[in-house]
């Protein structure tokens, strides 16, 4: 078996291929691609398994390339899809593509001389020229609306299954600009495969047919399987529907981190499998271990630590587990101080807060920022009796009546944690 396609294999992934796809990959060196659609301004982890099947492309020694659909983008993608996407303004649409392309030269190898490194291409480049009428004149009779139509995307959306309103003529295109791509890679980058997840095999085998009738030439199609949670659920999304995006600036490294540690027993052992690197061995070592004490959690965080390494890298990973153990006790004060403030506040999400001038908390005593500045307590009486029973703590360590705040104490220069026993915390913004 062809060790890329044995690889996707035993981790899960693989889903489909169109006959000749190993033979093809076992004859030579094949460049094959992954297209990317800027519907933002950051990819978000649901995206992450295709940038890793490229990464193992690659590493296999294949040519990766990744498309950015700066064309493609300004239509939307059909697949999966119950509604018409809302368009983009140009201005937009550039911006999304500019943030993507420095996303993705992260992940892939697009340096030395090698054969195989990566490439990056968007797909406007060679749309932008092209007229309608010789689009429609010079692609569009090579393939039949009943061929078209027959595709799963498109009889989903006609149909009106799972609540879909129809399409458009514009999403109708969609698939034979995806098709055209295929064409223009394969004529003037060798591209001879395309892979993505199982809703692209309409899309992607629409590019094979273009590629036969037009130039008599062979490429091949190969899906993955798309991400589920164990119970169903979609992948990459927060219990509020939120996306956990690579960007981390809209998704901290703490949080991301979170994601994948918080991860069930079984979700862990499929995703240690889908998003690391770790070989087989190592995988099902890890696994045997964590069936002997799934309390401990070590499969989780070594997803985590993995996942999260990738991502962020390494020192973004250690910020991440210093502020993971605060809420644990297992971090000093000065992890807690080190902190930013998006990670801060989301460590400690839902806690109440009040604004306070920080002059006023720096010149004045602790028992009465603790009750009448703050009203995180009844009165001052209360405050000296949970002090004498040692109940107050500043920033996660005990502090007595006689302590005095001083600048050092100000998570990212601005916040202070109070707490009064174990789960009890207030935070005071100093402004």
């Amino acid at each position: 078996m062809n060790a890329f396609i044995e690889e996707l294999k035993w981790r899960g992934l693989y889903a489909d291929s169109m006959p000749g796809t190993e033979k093809q990959l076992d004859k030579e060196m094949t460049t094959g691609y992954i297209g990317f659609d800027p519907t933002a301004d950051s990819l978000h982890i649901g995206s992450l398994i295709q940038i890793k099947i490229l990464a193992h492309f690659q590493q296999h020694g294949h040519k990766p390339i990744a498309l950015v659909g700066g064309a493609t983008g300004m239509i939307g993608d059909p697949s999966g899809k119950s509604n018409e996407r809302n368009l983009l303004d140009e201005a937009t649409l550039n911006h999304y593509v500019s943030c993507l392309k420095g996303q993705l030269s992260q992940f892939l190898n697009f340096d030395g001389n090698e054969a195989n490194k990566a490439e990056l291409v968007n797909n406007f480049d060679w749309i932008k020229n092209i007229s309608f009428l010789d689009f429609v004149r010079d692609i569009g009779k090579n393939l039949t609306v009943n061929y078209m139509m027959a595709k799963e995307s498109v009889k989903k959306r006609l149909t009106g299954e799972n609540g879909a309103e129809g399409m458009s003529f514009t999403e109708f295109t969609y698939q034979l600009l995806q098709g055209f791509d295929f064409l223009h890679l394969y004529q003037n980058n060798n591209v001879k495969l395309q892979m993505g997840g199982t809703d692209q095999w309409g899309n992607i085998t629409t590019g094979t047919e273009l590629i036969r009738r037009k130039v008599q030439g062979e490429a091949f199609a190969l899906t993955v399987n798309l991400i589920t949670k164990s119970d169903g659920s979609k992948f990459g999304k927060s219990e509020a529907g939120e996306n956990y995006w690579l960007d981390p600036k809209k998704t901290s490294p703490y949080k991301f981190y979170q994601f994948w540690v918080n991860s069930t027993d079984e979700d862990a052992e499929r995703f240690i499998k889908y998003y690391t690197f770790l070989s087989e061995e190592t995988i099902n070592d890890l696994i045997k271990t964590h069936r002997e004490a799934p309390h401990e959690r070590q499969l989780q965080k070594k997803l985590g630590e993995e996942v999260t390494v990738w991502v962020h890298g390494k020192e973004e990973f250690e910020k991440a587990v210093k502020a993971s153990n605060i809420l644990f006790g297992k971090s000093t004060a000065e992890d807690l101080v080190a902190l930013d403030e998006a990670t801060f506040l989301e460590i400690f999400s839902g806690v109440p807060q009040k604004e306070i001038s920080k002059s006023e908390i720096l010149s004045g005593n602790i028992v009465d920022l603790l009750s009448e500045q703050s009203g995180f307590l009844k009165s001052k009486g209360e405050a000296r009796r949970d002090f004498a029973g040692n109940a107050i703590s500043l920033n996660k360590e005990k502090i007595t009546e006689d302590y005095q705040i001083t600048e050092k104490d100000f998570v990212d220069h601005q916040f202070l944690l109070l707490q009064k026993g174990k789960k009890n915390y207030f935070i005071v913004k100093g402004i």
